[in-house]
């Protein structure tokens, strides 16, 4: 199994942290975990092409975790050219409503697949790319979970369990990945939460938001949908997670000397490894191991 951080910022726009997205390689398998704007350009540095994505898990429905999923789906059909499975895409409701108003009929994008499956010009590159007779519109397979339900792949589980963030607008789930080679898990968005603590159980891997310095809360409502860089500790350590990963990392922690105290601040409440989270970094499923001094 390999982990990638695709994108570990918010929606505050950056060049350096791309809105939220991850990519799990497991069993022959490339599972994203949300594609929010600009992941998809990570996963394009990251050397991974569209067509080699299987599945999609979307934690909830803000734009920062869920933009590029157009991009995805429709650039690998584009260049799959029929000659791969279709994407699998798995996420709260209403994931339907929102993937037939993207690239369905009648759709956002309806004109442009109407022109990609009808006219001349692009049945040419599509025959070029290994295309065969009509060509057919993107039919993803797209499947709303509820909370505590199992996805089974090839040699791997992913579980959703419900999380604290923004309801009752918004339906929005953690997920929890094992196979042989270990177990990632993955908060979306939430605020400290019981359901987030059980998903994360004695896992490998936690790859968490840590949205603000606790304390600095400016409600009662936001610290209970957004999770605080104590309150994140605590929640590592109830859960034995041997690695934490921070992510979602706004403006307020990313500084100099702060994410350093960040860091410092939590390892007192926390025993595991501690990964300031950066795009593109890959996160040992073994936990992190010092290099040989040369």
């Amino acid at each position: 199994m390999r982990i990638h951080l695709l994108g570990t910022g918010t929606p505050t726009p950056s060049l350096r942290r791309m809105c939220s997205g991850y990519v799990v390689r497991a069993g022959g398998s490339t599972i994203v975990f949300d594609h929010g704007f600009g992941a998809h350009h990570r996963l394009l540095e990251l050397g991974i092409a569209p067509t080699e994505v299987t599945h999609a898990f979307l934690s909830h429905h803000h734009y920062d975790h869920m933009g590029d999923l157009a991009r995805l789906v429709l650039t690998r059909w584009d260049q799959g050219a029929a000659r791969i499975p279709e994407l699998r895409v798995y996420g709260p409701p209403p994931l339907a409503r929102i993937g037939e108003r993207l690239w369905g009929e009648d759709g956002a994008f309806g004109p442009d697949i109407v022109s990609r499956t009808r006219n001349e010009v692009s049945l040419d590159v599509y025959r070029a790319r290994g295309g065969i007779g009509e060509r057919p519109p993107p039919r993803p397979v797209v499947r709303e979970l509820g909370p505590n339900e199992t996805v089974e792949g090839e040699g791997w589980a992913v579980r959703s369990a419900g999380v604290a963030h923004f309801g009752p607008h918004l339906v929005s789930y953690g997920y929890r990945l094992d196979c042989p080679q270990g177990s990632f898990v993955y908060s979306g968005d939430t605020g400290p939460c019981a359901a987030m603590e059980r998903l994360a159980q004695d896992c490998d891997v936690l790859v968490h938001m840590c949205h603000y310095l606790s304390g600095t809360s400016p409600s009662k409502a936001f610290a209970q949908s957004v999770t605080g860089h104590l309150e994140l500790a605590q929640l590592a350590e109830k859960a034995r997670a041997k690695t934490l990963v921070i992510t979602h990392v706004t403006e307020q922690l990313d500084r100099p000397g702060v994410r350093e105290r960040v860091v410092a601040e939590m390892s007192r409440a926390y025993r595991g490894n501690i990964v300031f989270g950066e795009d593109l970094m890959e996160i040992p499923v073994a936990g992190p191991a010092p290099a040989a001094l040369r």
